[in-house]
C-alpha cells in the first residue's frame, strides 16, 4: 500500500526545485517536480521525497485526523 502524507512547505529552494516540509517536528526536502505554483506555507502531499500536488488546509487537516484515528500518525506530532 502507498500512503501519501500532507506536510506544510516551510521553505523553498527555486535553484533545485525543491521545498522542505513539515510534519509536526519532522523536516524534510522534498522534490517539486511534479506540482507547479507552490509557497512557503502551502500544503502538499507527499510520498517517497515527491510532492504530488497542493491540498487546502481544511484537506490536510482532516486527513492528518483520520491518520491520527487510524493509528498511522500521532496528532501531537502533526
Amino acid at each position: 500500500m502507498c500512503l501519501a502524507v500532507p506536510a506544510q512547505v516551510v521553505a523553498l529552494d527555486a535553484a533545485t526545485d525543491t521545498a522542505t516540509v513539515a510534519l509536526g517536528e519532522v523536516r524534510k526536502d522534498v522534490s517539486l517536480a511534479l506540482v507547479d505554483d507552490v509557497g512557503v506555507d502551502d500544503f502538499v502531499l507527499v510520498h517517497v521525497g515527491f510532492a504530488l500536488n497542493r491540498i487546502s488546509p481544511a484537506e490536510a487537516e482532516r486527513t492528518l485526523e483520520l491518520m491520527d484515528a487510524a493509528g498511522i500518525v500521532a496528532e501531537d506530532n502533526a
